[in-house]
């Protein structure tokens, strides 16, 4: 594939970066992070006005219809500049899975919503224990009315914000389902919680009936297939995220260590910073092509498993490389908790353990190898 960004893609990232870097200063960042409640609704609405919310979603549901690649460039600049807003959680795992597989009501009643920024949307793919999304201990059992669903479901991603919740569960029948949930109805009990980037999460209790018509894609709906799908595309959302903090630590270390003297010289002169910022440097070149080659397959329906796993994994094992680095080549200043950089290197952190860190994604890469021969 040509790894070069098309005219129409610079268009987005250069659009995505201007809203971003004016709405989402240190200051701002710092602001809503420590007085409000972890989600820049300010920022949201710009960019539901620029239409970034509802670039990739499909024009019958009220978006431009990009793909995964538009999407990815977008992500990285919120990755630039650890913006806190729930862009992963509503359009990855909430509105592409719908305007893939929902019903022609469930589209309806979610997509435009995320499309005009007025709706969040998430999905609960973590679990407790053997933390794999396929294996479900959440259970749905089939009533008069349509589902009961019983189970717990730690660390969803902006659920306390979120009008509908993706809720993977394990059939009476066998089967896995996917079930849309409104996490305000009776019988879900929401509890907020911080993750390590600060970012607002919550653990979900739930013990709740939804309706039938709340079972995506309807009772013919492929849970497995759905959860892949999902799956992918969110590894390929955080490996976008990765990306636009690495690089943006990266630039901020590169800004200090020019300004910063050390026997009259600037760090960046030493030989040992040099390199360090180097290996830095050259840490997200993998990262940045692996990325795109999942994001391109994906988008144009070639086989894509083995290409995610792979990006997961730079995501991961470069991503945590780089921010250590970043936080190291500060020295003092990067143990400041109160410091820019400080916050660049809780979100690789963050993202590198998200749905895997690099040694899960290894073992997948051999699994699926030993399965299939690719």
């Amino acid at each position: 594939m040509n790894f070069d960004i098309s005219d129409e893609q610079k268009v987005v990232s250069d659009l995505a970066r201007q809203i971003f870097e004016g709405h989402a200063s240190v200051d701002r960042v710092k602001y809503i992070e420590r007085e409000g409640d972890g989600f820049d609704r300010e920022l949201w609405s710009e960019l539901a006005k620029a239409n970034l919310l509802g670039l990739c979603c499909p024009e019958d549901d009220g978006g431009s219809g990009y793909g995964l690649v538009e999407l990815g460039l977008i992500l990285e600049e919120q990755g630039r500049r650890v913006a806190p807003v729930p862009l992963w959680a509503t359009v990855v795992l909430g509105a592409l899975p719908i305007a893939e597989f929902g019903t022609a009501a469930q589209r309806r009643k979610w997509v435009p919503g995320v499309c005009a920024g007025d709706v969040v949307l998430s999905a609960a793919l973590n679990e407790r224990g053997a933390d794999d999304a396929l294996r479900p201990l959440t259970t749905a059992t089939r009533t008069a009315n349509g589902w009961h669903l019983k189970g717990f479901k730690p660390t969803v991603p902006a659920a306390q914000f979120a009008q509908c919740v993706l809720i993977t569960a394990r059939q009476d029948d066998g089967r896995i389902g996917v079930f849309l949930l409104d996490p305000t109805q009776a019988g879900v009990v929401v509890e907020p919680v911080r993750a390590t980037n600060h970012q607002p999460h919550a653990h979900l209790v739930i013990d709740t009936v939804v309706s039938a018509d709340d079972r995506l894609g309807g009772p013919e709906g492929d849970g497995e297939e759905q959860i892949h799908f999902i799956l992918e595309r969110a590894l390929v959302g955080l490996c976008a995220l990765q990306l636009g903090v690495c690089g943006a630590a990266i630039e901020q270390t590169a800004a200090y260590t020019s300004g910063r003297l050390q026997f009259s010289k600037p760090l960046s002169t030493f030989q040992a910073v040099g390199h360090q910022a180097a290996d830095a440097f050259i840490l997200t070149e993998p990262m940045r092509v692996t990325m795109l080659q999942a994001a391109w397959r994906l988008m144009h329906g070639l086989p894509s498993r083995q290409e995610v796993l792979i990006a997961k994994y730079w995501a991961s094992e470069g991503g945590q490389k780089v921010v250590h680095l970043c936080q190291h080549l500060h020295g003092g200043m990067g143990s400041d908790i109160d410091y820019p950089i400080h916050r660049y290197f809780l979100w690789g952190v963050q993202i590198e353990s998200t749905l895997g860190a690099g040694s899960a994604q290894l073992a997948r890469i051999g699994e699926l190898i030993a399965r299939e021969g690719r």
